[in-house]
């Protein structure tokens, strides 16, 4: 029978370590990768990328599960995967309609490098993402993390796959107290990882640390060592250190901006623009807002219009986005207009080409959800 096979086997594949002789660094990680493997065969959720791993669905999938839950990804995915369903799609796609299918998972850069990068492979590569990390690495928005990903998932080459999950299970098995924010820590576990993982298994083991990761030892809570195959060697669990490790360096306090952003109608039609082609989210297109709190009473002020252009103004409820290393702290008013205006540069469009055709940053998502 397939030690894959034997459901909870895993439970029964303990390392002992005595006192007298504790296991080395590269020893207590060559010790993960039986149970490790048991468990992960046994355990492992059926996601759509997964259960199909051609390597285009996995590098949109890994792309898309940068700084988003996978529960969260997955309509995001099947919606992508059916309007571009192959990089020729993806690399012909209209700018317009690529946001609109990225909508709602943020971080739009990521989606201009997607399309980047089907253009590169489709004129370097005859369409096929390559199987090499060293030209996946090449690719724009593709770094070592997702190089490995792609590597080891779709192609079964045995390179690590190390991203935040990774991390903190391998700092925690190690006791490793390292900053696992400055990249030669990460570099460091990635080629120890290199040094000990299964020839050919290299997709299990991955996804295996990268599902421990989400389901057992999880972020911003206490891990469930119980659940864990890696229980009998992992330090953190013997010496009860989870809130101590992994260590990252505190971040940079972020700058706060005040902003007030509104709705501004004319019967059936909302009023948008479109951002500045650099800078925070570039060539997107936004709800008019403008830097600081404006009061009820200076809105038509503000907006360039006399007082009888605007029918009403009612004040919405205040709001708060985090960007990496900005707050904005949002006032918002809906502003009714009694004749169709264009302030604040901006166009006019239907509700339903807002709804269809134009993507709006998640930033204004307070505000977006009292369209109509």
């Amino acid at each position: 029978m397939d030690m894959y096979d034997t459901g909870h086997l895993y439970d029964r594949l303990q390392v002992l370590e005595r006192e007298e002789m504790p296991l080395g660094r590269r020893e207590r990680l060559s010790f993960m990768e039986r149970p490790l493997l048991a468990w992960y065969s046994s355990r492992a959720r059926s996601l759509p990328w997964r259960d199909d791993p051609e390597p285009y669905r996995v590098w949109i999938s890994e792309i898309m599960l940068q700084q988003t839950r996978v529960e969260a990804v997955k309509p995001y995915f099947e919606r992508f995967m059916e309007a571009f369903p192959t990089v020729s799609h993806l690399a012909q796609a209209e700018d317009d309609y690529l946001m609109k299918m990225w909508e709602g998972l943020g971080y739009y850069n990521r989606a201009r490098n997607l399309k980047a990068a089907a253009r590169m492979i489709m004129s370097e590569y005859g369409g096929c993402l390559p199987a090499s990390f060293d030209e996946l690495i090449r690719l724009p928005g593709i770094g070592s993390y997702t190089a490995g990903a792609i590597a080891s998932i779709a192609y079964g080459i045995p390179l690590p796959a190390v991203d935040g999950n990774v991390l903190r299970v391998i700092s925690r098995v190690l006791g490793d107290r390292e900053d696992i924010k400055k990249a030669s820590v990460k570099a460091g576990i990635e080629a120890e990882l290199k040094d000990v993982m299964p020839r050919d298994e290299a997709s299990h083991y991955n996804q295996g640390l990268i599902e421990i990761g989400a389901l057992v030892c999880i972020p911003g809570g206490e891990p469930r060592c119980s659940q864990c195959p890696l229980a009998s060697i992992c330090l953190t669990r013997k010496n009860g250190w989870w809130k101590e490790i992994p260590y990252k360096s505190p971040d940079k306090a972020r700058k706060i901006e005040e902003r007030t952003v509104f709705i501004i109608e004319y019967q059936d039609k909302v009023a948008i623009r479109k951002r500045p082609p650099k800078g925070l989210l570039a060539s997107l297109y936004e709800l008019p807002n403008i830097e600081g709190k404006a009061s009820g009473e200076a809105v038509p002020q503000v907006l360039g219009l006399d007082r009888e252009q605007v029918e009403s103004v009612e004040q919405l409820p205040e709001a708060k986005h985090v960007f990496s290393h900005v707050e904005w702290h949002m006032t918002g008013y809906r502003v009714v207009l009694s004749k169709e205006e264009n302030p604040l540069s901006c166009f006019m469009v239907s509700r339903e080409d807002l709804e269809q055709t134009y993507a709006l940053p998640n930033a204004f998502n307070a505000y977006t959800k009292l369209i109509g």
